[in-house]
């Protein structure tokens, strides 16, 4: 899985808009909407935010795990 499709369904899987996933990650709508278009990734902050996020609520680990490549 490419990391724009585990980022989309990190997204659904917490049941965020992408707004909503942009204020969890406090990072800017377009952001979440770059990553999930595959035009660029999450660096390596957003990542670490993210995966601690995806800890929390309990995301499946080959997610996270995904994430950390």
């Amino acid at each position: 899985m490419e990391l724009n499709e585990v980022v989309k369904k990190i997204r659904l899987d917490l049941g965020l808009s992408q707004e909503g996933l942009a204020r969890e990650l406090h990072v800017g709508f377009t952001s979440v909407n770059r990553w999930e278009n595959g035009r660029t990734k999450p660096n390596r902050i957003a990542r670490h935010a993210l995966i601690e996020l995806c800890k929390g609520k309990k995301i499946e680990l080959d997610l996270i795990e995904a994430l950390k490549k």
